[in-house]
C-alpha cells in the first residue's frame, strides 16, 4: 500500500435549483471527512468569470461548463483513507447521510479521481 497522501477530487454536475440543499449536503461531508482524520480542501462552486478575461491559450483552451462544482480532500496515506471509508459504516453521521442522499442526491451526476503531487524540480 502506497505511504503518500490520497487526494480526491470529486467533480459534480449540480443543479442550481437546488443550490441550498447542494450546500448543507458539502457542510456534511466536509465534517465528516475532517473528523476521520482527512484534510478537506473546499467545495468549489461556478461563478462569472473576472470581466474582459480570455483563456491563456487561444484554440487549445475553451471556458467550461457553468454547471460544475469541485470538492478536493486529502487523507495522509492508504492506510487513513481505507480507515474512513471503513469508520464511515458505523458513523451515525456517516450513515445519516449516505442514506439521505442515496436516494435524492442534491446534484445531478458526479466523478472522482484520485491524485498525487508531481515531483518538484527545483
Amino acid at each position: 500500500m502506497s505511504k503518500t497522501p490520497v487526494t480526491c477530487e470529486i467533480r459534480y454536475r449540480i443543479d442550481e435549483s437546488r443550490m441550498a440543499e447542494f450546500e448543507v449536503y458539502a457542510s456534511t461531508w466536509v465534517a465528516l471527512i475532517e473528523r476521520h482524520g482527512g484534510t478537506h480542501h473546499g467545495y468549489f462552486v461556478p461563478r462569472e468569470k473576472p470581466e474582459g478575461v480570455g483563456t491563456s491559450f487561444p484554440g487549445v483552451g475553451e471556458e467550461g461548463a457553468g454547471d460544475i462544482a469541485v470538492a478536493l480532500f486529502t487523507f495522509p496515506d492508504e492506510v487513513a483513507y481505507r480507515r474512513y471509508r471503513h469508520a464511515l459504516g458505523t458513523d451515525p453521521d456517516g450513515v445519516a447521510a449516505n442514506a439521505r442522499y442515496a436516494a435524492d442526491p442534491p446534484f445531478v451526476s458526479y466523478e472522482r479521481i484520485f491524485l498525487q503531487p508531481l515531483a518538484r524540480t527545483d
